[in-house]
């Protein structure tokens, strides 16, 4: 969530000059995208406690770590059971010295077997600040001295769904930009589940653009998407959730061109060569009934439009495929050698020309998520169970060096700066390699090209989406870009004429409760609401959209609804969609007649949104209690759960347990009583957490027949030593296999007690 008093820090830190050069391994896959160095004097051999053996760690981690300027950042986890943190820590990388770390707890999060830190930060190369995402969706900008610059709830604010493989991937930074991919389902024409790209500014935090290049997803994925020209534009290249390879302008979003290759989800790193872009999956390929492709597709073919969505490349932009599978182990690129480790753990080398695999070597019994990583002619390559080979490459095969044996097992890729190598376990943090300063360093990169812009061509608001208070008002930055999507200049908001919008596409004819001041500001009326809105100058234009949440108290009994809308699952029913403003109801719930009332209902014409979770307030809100009316259709052997969501946390009535129900992760923190309740009859469900001056908290909850008197007590109380200190109001509903409906009315959000800024993460 990003406050006003962070952007005035991220201001701050955009004025200030005469930075120190920032060099190193900066992100996931090193300075060239391919996982490859220029470096010289590398290791060779590697024993623990032995040669070259430098220092250990006891944190566990499934990313890479990212070194600049004698600084080693990563993301690693510590801890069981509810006390389990995510830490992004920042180490003299010489040493291993422990300089300072921020803790987050998971939430809300599907994730299992503690799959957690499978992911990096990324270090800005302009200013060395650190951008890093955690499983649970906490993205934050920290300077190199761990000073918090902004943050956002993915999750809260944007939709982000979790997965039980807790992938969380590694931020992307491109001039100004910064720009994360996940599986979201937000507001409005963003409701719908998709794989999105998120462009913020690096500096303050703020949305640049959001991007849904691909089809509806079958699989998560977090590919890391290549920075590439296309012609004159900046693009961003990546496999999707949807099993395309995609490619869309790196300055406005918008989807160039889409290449349908697989039936899951892509979720190695592509590569570039040449004209070619390189992909790899394990799933069924579309064209033919094989299990997994690398395959190469010319990125500069021409594109078919179609009547929706992206346009197409044609099959014959395929220049080659080969039976290779990963399931998302990234390849690497050694000028025309692809070097990759398919999922039966071989070691293989393809002619990246051709496709042709010209030799493989057997490492494991089988890989998963672990990337190999090049240097100064030798392969450095983790495996699943923990074995780690230093290996020198040849035309014909592969010379092993070392072979160690690694406490855990192995997940993400080596980093390599400096003459040091540096690996995570689910065990430990490894640095091996040369003491000191390494001679073999490489010169700095050049700077990245930048063209000279063309003429203007549109408007480009800053931020593109805002979320406000009632009286908040948010000033918006205003540019001109060209049809490249490159800045033409600056422009005063106050020259522009701002409108309320509603697109010609949306299925929700809404507008956002607010009013433009001549300064060209946006301030909130008192009404909860969602929409877009547009700036226009000397005939350009630019769109951005936004929502008014509540202040609490809020109350919501839906019968401002009306439902007009033909139902798919009952032909002479009606419904109305789902309030704007909330995130991640749309297709999963809508509004219903029940009883002589109109309520909330779980839909049940899609089983993929058979569990479904939405927000509907602010995620700062703190120290708050949640009600509602709670019921579910059944029988004595099946009914649906239902619940709220409050500061983070799931209260909920289970149908077929006979359960009252808190947990925040279902491996994490889970408690329940037994609670009897039958179907078709309405309960009141009512929570809150209630957080000590040390952190630590409790989550009450109580549950009674509606109409029937409060009881005095709480029916579960759940303590956390790690309480989630805010989050958004929310609600849940969870039909198995989409058979039995449940509802929810008479939403009530009192305030309570705030926690000082300070104490809120």
């Amino acid at each position: 969530m990003q406050r006003i008093a962070i952007l005035l820090l991220a201001l701050a830190a955009t004025a200030s000059t005469g930075r120190a050069e920032v060099r190193g391994w900066l992100d996931w896959r090193g300075p060239h995208q391919n996982g490859t160095t220029r470096e010289t004097g590398l290791p060779e051999t590697w024993k623990l406690g032995g040669a070259n053996d430098l220092w250990s760690i006891p944190i566990a981690g499934g990313g890479t770590p990212v070194i600049a300027n004698g600084r080693l950042f990563a993301l690693g986890y510590r801890g069981q059971g509810a006390d389990l943190q995510e830490v992004l820590f920042c180490a003299d990388a010489e040493t291993g010295k422990v300089l300072w770390e921020r803790a987050f707890s998971d939430f809300l999060s599907d994730i299992t077997y503690d799959r957690y830190a499978i992911g990096s930060p990324t270090i800005d190369p302009e200013t060395g600040n650190v951008y890093c995402c955690t499983s649970a969706g906490v993205f934050s900008c920290f300077t190199p001295a761990g000073r918090l610059v902004w943050q956002h709830s993915m999750m809260e604010e944007f939709g982000r769904l979790t997965f039980t493989n807790g992938r969380s991937g590694a931020p992307l930074i491109d001039d100004d930009l910064v720009v994360l991919r996940y599986i979201t389902s937000n507001w409005g024409a963003d409701g719908p589940a998709s794989d999105r790209l998120y462009a913020f500014d690096k500096k303050t935090g703020q949305l640049v653009w959001s991007s849904t290049p691909g089809a509806q997803p079958k699989d998560n994925s977090f590919a890391r998407p290549w920075k590439a020209w296309l012609g004159q534009k900046r693009v961003l290249i990546t496999g999707a959730g949807d099993g395309s390879l995609v490619c869309v302008n790196a300055r406005t979003g918008e989807p160039l061109w889409r290449f349908p290759v697989s039936a899951g989800g892509m979720n190695a790193s592509v590569l570039l060569y040449k004209n070619l872009v390189i992909g790899i999956h394990a799933d069924e390929n579309l064209d033919t009934s094989d299990s997994g492709r690398m395959v190469a597709v010319r990125y500069d073919a021409a594109p078919k439009k179609v009547d929706t969505g992206t346009p197409l490349l044609e099959p014959s932009a395929e220049a080659w495929r080969n039976h290779l599978a990963a399931i998302s182990s990234s390849p690497v690129l050694v000028g025309n050698r692809v070097y990759q480790v398919n999922k039966t753990g071989y070691l293989n080398c393809v002619d990246a020309d051709t496709g042709r695999i010209l030799w493989d070597h057997r490492l494991g019994p089988d890989q998963l998520h672990a990337s190999p990583t090049y240097g100064d002619g030798k392969l450095y390559v983790p495996i699943q169970n923990g074995t780690f080979f230093i290996l020198r490459p040849s035309e014909s095969g592969v010379e092993e060096l070392a072979r160690v044996q690694l406490a855990g097992r192995c997940i993400g890729a080596p980093a390599i700066w400096n003459g040091k190598v540096y690996v995570f376990s689910t065990e430990r943090l490894y640095c091996f390699g040369r003491k000191g300063r390494n001679p073999g360093l490489p010169p700095a990169e050049a700077a990245p090209r930048r063209p000279a812009h063309g003429p203007p061509a549109a408007l480009q608001i800053l931020p593109a989406e805002v979320l406000l208070r009632p009286g908040e008002k948010v000033h918006f930055r205003l540019r001109a870009i060209d049809a490249n999507g490159f800045p033409t200049g600056w422009i005063d908001p106050a020259r522009a004429a701002w409108e309320k919008y509603i697109p010609p596409t949306a299925r929700v004819r809404s507008e956002i409760d607010g009013q433009f001041t001549p300064a060209g500001e946006l301030v909130a009326g008192d009404r909860t609401s969602a929409g877009a809105f547009r700036a226009t100058l000397n005939g350009l234009a630019g769109v951005g959209r936004g929502r008014v949440l509540a202040r609490l108290p809020y109350s919501e009994d839906f019968e401002g609804f009306t439902p007009t809308e033909a139902a798919p699952d009952a032909p002479d029913a009606k419904f109305a969609y789902p309030p704007l403003p909330w995130i991640g109801a749309r297709l999963k719930f809508d509004i219903r007649e029940v009883d002589g009332s109109r309520v909330f209902a779980k839909t049940l014409d899609n089983i993929f949104f058979q569990r479904a979770t939405v927000f509907i307030g602010h995620p700062d809100e703190s120290g708050y209690t949640i009600e509602c009316d709670v019921m579910s259709d059944g029988n004595r052997r099946t009914m649906s759960s239902v619940g709220v969501v409050c500061q983070r946390y799931y209260v909920l009535l289970h149908g077929n347990a006979q359960e009252l129900e808190v947990n925040s992760n279902q491996e994490r923190i889970k408690a329940t009583v037994p609670f009897r309740w039958q179907p078709k009859v309405w309960h009141r469900l009512k929570a809150r957490v209630d957080i000590a001056p040390d952190g630590s908290g409790v989550v009450r909850a109580k549950a009674w027949k509606r109409g029937d008197p409060e009881p005095a007590a709480w029916t579960l109380e759940v303590p956390h030593r790690n309480a989630h200190k805010q989050g958004a109001p929310g609600l849940f509903g969870f039909s198995p296999q989409s058979l039995f409906k449940c509802y929810i009315d008479n939403i009530r959000i009192t305030p309570g007690e705030r926690p000082a800024a300070s104490e809120r993460k």
